[in-house]
């Protein structure tokens, strides 16, 4: 058994592994405090486990795909001059929402700036957020059992931003179509309000994602946060499930190694699970903001690079009859938004096509998954 599952089993061998892990960290891949002692923390029984994953498939928030609106009252101007990436600032605010057949619900939350290449301000003029709820105040709205979540603001003023938001949660919703395993995402239609002088700042389309944990409880596990995972160290059919679904948007920006845009779920059963999220870099989406990374010899987002382990025939076959079986469903989501500007969804489905050839010639499939495109690497 590997140094991981060690971690993952006993107390014994996280205290060992701490020291040696530890000299290897760089600033992006440290372990955060108190991460090994969780990871080995004795796991609740079957029946408990059932329970949590049952409770967590129910969240009122996630039960329909309309975009609900809601109404957010803070001082946003300090809150989009707050660009910092460490010691968050929480700021009150006012989050109105209607309840179904009565009046509007006006909860207290707290709202924090998050991200890192939107939360920049040449990047964007309007944050990214965090909102934190009252459980007790929360309880019987459609945000009931939530304790925080990230909300995808708009980011920048124009229509093209917001169309942006648009495709991202469709990217999500078509990997929700291939997996459970993968965060569920809910749009919702956000009016901004100054509180200070009552002023509406904008009325834009915004999305909520799942909290972590709640994605981990549908799993029956929870989040493990340790970086400098190897490809050989999660389980091996759900990772070629992710790194072809990252190749048929065509997603670059992620990294199991560090931890980067991918969050890993670890079980009873010491199977580790990749759930990625955060698809504004990918081709799918092309945003007029999205570029590759230079060491990846691409010179497009819209280039598709596969950056799995190889794979013999008869693994990646499955995984490919997969995306088959699903063509259709995943297609249709690009017909069930009314609002996504027709030109892109013309886009959207010539750029899915265009993978779905691919998969379909076996020359293609050889050189991408097999024996050619594919990383001999140990991780990325």
């Amino acid at each position: 058994m590997g140094l991981r599952w060690r971690l993952l089993t006993t107390v014994a061998a996280c205290v060992l592994a701490a020291p040696l892990l530890a000299q290897k960290q760089n600033k992006e891949q440290a372990i955060k405090p108190g991460v090994l002692a969780k990871m080995a923390e004795p796991w609740p029984d079957t029946e408990t486990m059932a329970l949590r994953r049952m409770d967590a498939e129910k969240r009122r928030l996630f039960a329909e795909n309309d975009a609900f609106p809601f109404t957010l009252s803070a001082d946003f101007k300090a809150i989009n001059k707050d660009r910092s990436t460490e010691g968050k600032k929480h700021y009150p605010a006012l989050l109105t929402v209607p309840r179904e057949g009565g009046q509007p619900t006006t909860l207290h939350v707290t709202l924090r700036t998050r991200g890192h290449f939107r939360l920049r301000a040449s990047s964007c003029g309007f944050v990214p957020l965090r909102v934190e709820f009252n459980r007790d105040e929360a309880e019987g709205t459609i945000f009931d059992r939530q304790k925080a979540l990230k909300l995808v603001t708009h980011c920048q003023p124009d229509k093209e931003y917001e169309q942006y938001t648009l495709r991202e949660y469709l990217v999500y919703r078509a990997l929700n179509v291939l997996t459970p395993r993968s965060f569920r995402a809910r749009l919702a239609r956000p009016t901004y309000v100054q509180a200070s002088d009552g002023k509406t700042i904008t009325t834009r389309f915004g999305m909520f994602l799942e909290d972590d944990d709640d994605v981990a409880r549908r799993s029956e596990g929870r989040v493990m946060e340790l970086p400098r995972v190897l490809f050989k160290d999660v389980d091996q059919d759900a990772l070629t499930l992710i790194m072809v679904f990252e190749y048929m948007i065509g997603n670059t920006d992620f990294s199991m190694y560090a931890l980067h845009n991918v969050r890993l779920i670890s079980t009873p059963a010491k199977k580790v699970y990749v759930v990625p999220y955060d698809f504004d870099l990918s081709g799918l989406v092309n945003t007029s903001y999205a570029l590759p990374e230079r060491t990846l010899g691409i010179r497009s987002v819209r280039d598709r690079l596969y950056r799995g382990p190889c794979r013999a025939p008869s693994e990646i076959e499955p995984v490919l009859e997969q995306f088959r079986a699903h063509k259709q469903e995943i297609f249709a989501l690009y017909d069930s938004l009314p609002e996504l500007d027709p030109p892109y969804r013309r886009e959207a489905r010539s750029y899915l096509d265009e993978f779905y050839r691919s998969i379909d010639r076996a020359g293609t499939v050889k050189s991408t998954f097999i024996d050619g495109q594919c990383s001999k690497k140990s991780t990325m």
